[in-house]
This record gives C-alpha cells, structure tokens and sequence, in this order.
C-alpha cells in the first residue's frame, strides 16, 4: 500500500498559499455543512446500519453536531485570525509585537467507529479553519459511514486540499509512515502509542483523543431524579459506546438502593421494560466487541440488565454492584453499556478513589454542596468536568476538549481546535531608529548597571 503521491500533491497546493486565503477557508466550511445537510438521511442510515443509532440520537450527537460547528467556526474565524497583540518590553523599543496564526501544513485525521461521522468532520472542520490540508482516514469498523464520507467529501470539498483513505491496518500503517505536519488520532491507547512512535521519526507533532474510566460520584445532597435522568442518558447513549460517558459511579452505601431504583426507573422510562425492543436504544459496533462487554459479566453479580446477545450485537442496560477492583470491569475503560456502582464512604474516599487511577477524559459530580464541587474541580484532574450532568461541556462550542495523561494530549473545538492546528508564530516588528548602546559590545560595568536598572 503507498500513498507517497497523494501527500505532496496536497504539500503543494498548500504551499501555492491557496489555503490561507480566509474566505477560502470559510467556503470549504460551507461545504461541510452542505455536504451534511445535503446527504442528512443517508448519513442517519449509514449510522443505524453501523451502530443501530436511533435517527434521533444520530441527528443531535452527529448531524447536528458538526453543522453547529461549522456555524460556530465561521461566525469567529476572521477573528481569530487576526494578530494578537502583546506588550512589548522596553528593552525591544521601539517595536510592535504580535502572534500571527499561521498554517501548518498537511494534516492527517484518523476517526474512530463509535461516532464515525463527527470524529471526522469536526476535526476537520478545525483543521481547515486553521488553513491546512488533510488526508482523512475513516473507521473501517464503521464501514457504511466510511463508504458515505469516501464518497461524498470529494464532491463536495477540493480535492487538492482533501483526499479520503479508506482501509484498515495496511492503509493506516501506510499513511503513518508519511511526514505530516499533524496528526490527530481518536481511539485508544494501545493505537495512540503506535500513532506517536510513526509520529516521532518525523517529529510530527500529535493530538490524541484517548478515553478513560470516567468517574461520576454521587453525594447525598444530591436531586435523585435528576441524577439518575442525567447519568442513565450519558451512558446509555450510543449503547455506552461514547468516550466521555460516565464509566462507573462512586457513592456512599445510604445512596445505593434509592440511586439504583432511580436509575431502573430512568432505564425503563427511556428503553422500556425490554430495551432490546426500542428504538431509542442503540447496539454494539460487532460481535467481537460485544463478546468483549460480555466477558466483563462473568463472575459478576448484576443488579440490573444483563441481557446479552452477541449474534444481534445487544447488551442491555446493566448496572452491577461493586465488583472486584481488580477485575477487567474495572481496570478497562468499558466502553459499552455496564455500568459498575462502588460504594465508598466519604467523599474524601472518592476523592482518593480518583486519584489512585489514571487521569480520564471526563470526571462528573453530582451534589447540591457548592464547597463540595468546587473542591472536586480543584483537585480532580481530568480532560473536562461537569458539575450535576454529564458530557454537556461537549455542547459548549468555545470549551475546549481533550485529554490529559493517558487519556490523551491537545485540544479542540471552536478556538481551541483553531489554536491547534495552527502555528502561533511570534513576531516583532522593529523601526530604523537607532539602538541604545547599552544593547552591543564592548561591554561595560555602565553598560551594565544601566541594563540591569532597565530590566
């Protein structure tokens, strides 16, 4: 497999300056967004097909979600464009200093399968604002909606600033060892470490988009209704399939049965006695990840759920109690629809709870005490945070998203993913108005001493 052609012909039509040209930009955004509107149904079908998203769900956290972007982006992008001014010392007076957002070059995206719609396009959506070019490298284990994207991006956006590369490890394996300007990788971290190495031989700067045990913990102060409403849709959204869905909860033992009964009562509302039955309840990517989910329950006590079907790729919604902390459950990001409930007993054993494990991409409280939340925020560290919710930070277009430590590095959206996919270049612009002395040789004691009292 070699694709060493297609990445100079992207190389020079970015170095003809074509891309930097801002309503170039914008009308390559357009484009996006006609491109989603446009195939709106196909992309809705291909997304049942490969994950059996509901219409609804896939309009709010795919459709929807990358046109709201592309509004976002070109409403500011003139904006965050323009030289940033900064203070200039007096020492480099008279002078004007400024930063110049500047293109990088060609950037390589490769998406990943539980959203395989908007991990391509809102990333490259930042990735053209910021006036580059990309080569984007759909899921193969999302194959009808990486065949939509393969077939829709070059009618719709210019091939020489775009090209589509579908495949699996061969394909992918074949790109990495190409000198990129950028890489930006959503998946896992087995993959980003082999994303880095390729990276590293041509010191190609990355930005992993990992995931993580996102914790959620639960105070007795709390709206149990609410609670439950809020956390029942962020996990079993996508069939837990999601990034920053809440992994496992961590409340006291008075909290357990009423936030257990709550979230039976929020299942049932949502999915219906029988989730398997409803059309608002997604399924698992394939077998071979539902059999992985499934594996997790052996030897577990479930409390809720537990219905497992691996031919027609279906795991209900299941809530087990305090499973072994070294078991699999509890070691992995689940990435499905368990959801482990751990009972501690205080919140300062939450706190230490969190901080004994690898930082995640997400971390979530649910508590009416104001000290006690901003105590969390203070000390949790974690990509983002939500305080009574879940996974809404993600509907805020200027809070910039990424991970931290294993969960991943670099950030987007909105100007964030601008700022990203930019090189902020310093510069200082300087009349011819003669130096003082004091900067050149030869040195002296004076020199010195006027220096040090200029400084």
């Amino acid at each position: 497999m070699d694709f060493s052609d297609l990445l100079p012909k992207h190389q020079q039509f970015f170095n003809s300056n074509s891309t930097r040209d801002l309503e170039w930009r914008k009308q390559q955004l357009q484009q996006i967004k006609r491109l989603v509107n446009d195939n709106e149904q196909a992309f809705i079908d291909a997304l049942a097909s490969d994950l059996g998203k509901p219409a609804q769900e896939a309009w709010i956290t795919e459709v929807s979600y990358v046109t709201s972007d592309v509004d976002h982006v070109c409403k500011r992008l003139s904006a965050w464009a323009k030289k940033r001014r900064v203070a200039t010392p007096i020492v480099a007076q008279p002078g004007r200093s400024y930063i110049q957002p500047e293109p990088q070059g060609t950037v390589l995206i490769i998406g990943a399968w539980n959203y395989p719609m908007q991990l391509i396009l809102a990333p490259l959506v930042a990735v053209l604002a910021a006036g580059n070019c990309a080569i984007v490298k759909p899921s193969e284990l999302a194959p009808a909606t990486s065949t939509l994207l393969a077939k829709l991006i070059p009618q719709y956006l210019d091939s020489q600033a775009v090209s589509v590369v579908e495949g699996a490890v061969e394909e992918t394996s074949a790109l990495l060892s190409l000198p990129f300007n950028h890489i930006m990788y959503t998946g896992n971290g087995q993959v980003a470490r082999i994303v880095m190495t390729a990276a590293a031989k041509h010191l190609t700067p990355v930005t992993l988009e990992l995931g993580g045990k996102s914790p959620v913990y639960v105070d007795k102060s709390t709206d149990i209704t609410i609670t439950a409403q809020r956390i029942a849709w962020g996990k079993w959204m996508n069939a837990g399939q999601t990034c920053i869905a809440p992994d496992y909860i961590i409340t006291t033992a008075d909290m357990v049965t009423p936030l257990v009964d709550a979230l039976k009562k929020q299942i049932e509302k949502m999915f219906g006695k029988d989730p398997k039955q409803s059309k608002s309840y997604g399924r698992i990517v394939n077998t071979r990840h539902a059999q992985r989910i499934a594996q997790y329950l052996k030897d577990i006590d479930v409390e809720i759920g537990g219905d497992v079907d691996i031919e027609n790729k279906y795991i209900a919604p299941t809530i087990v109690l305090n499973p072994p902390l070294d078991s699999a459950l509890m070691t992995d990001e689940i990435f499905g629809a368990i959801l482990p409930m751990i009972t501690i007993d205080s919140f300062d054993d939450a706190k230490r709870f969190v901080k004994e494990r690898d930082k995640p991409l997400s971390s979530y409280i649910f508590s009416k005490n104001k000290e006690q939340c901003q105590t969390w925020v203070n000390e949790i560290s974690s990509g983002s945070q939500c305080i009574n919710d879940v996974i809404m930070f993600n509907a805020v277009p200027e809070l910039p998203f990424g991970g931290i430590g294993p969960s991943g590095m670099g950030q987007y959206s909105g100007k964030a993913g601008f700022d990203n996919f930019s090189h902020l270049k310093s510069v200082l612009a300087r009349p011819f108005v003669k130096d003082l002395p004091v900067r050149f040789a030869p040195y002296s004691k004076m020199k010195f001493k006027l220096l040090r009292w200029i400084r």
